[in-house]
């Protein structure tokens, strides 16, 4: 008798790791606003925290057919590669912003998990990219 093997687990994809310097950024230029305006400023941090939460929460996979958006475990959203017709990395420097447009609508997102993670997954998964 042998022994039975292991079912192999199926690659599920490229998920990206959370990255927090955009919503730390936008919470440290809301400081000096204090001084300011307090409800100015106030509006500002409320955004880095909503940022915060989103970047803790939210998950891009990149499968071999699609770009999978998850809130915890649960899948929200799913964008087939055949519907794309360009994406951008706004601001390569910083890397602030995540553009990509489909066949009836178009996206932006900020860059809540690692730039150079989402670079080389667009590279690999939607390498047709018309600037």
């Amino acid at each position: 008798m042998t022994a039975s093997q292991p079912a192999a687990v199926p690659q599920e994809g490229t998920t990206l790791s959370p990255d927090f310097r955009l919503p730390a950024a936008i919470a440290l230029l809301a400081a000096p606003l204090f001084f300011v305006s307090l409800w100015v400023c106030g509006v500002v941090e409320l955004f880095a925290i909503f940022l915060v939460v989103q970047t803790a929460t939210l998950r891009l996979t990149f499968t071999d057919t699609s770009l999978k958006v998850f809130r915890s475990q649960t899948e929200i959203r799913d964008f087939p590669y055949t519907d794309w017709l360009n994406w951008e990395i706004f601001w390569s420097p910083t890397a602030i912003l995540f553009y990509f447009k489909e066949v009836k609508s178009i996206h932006f997102l900020p860059i809540l998990f690692n730039p150079n993670e989402l670079r080389l997954a667009l590279q690999e998964h939607v390498p047709n990219n018309h600037f």
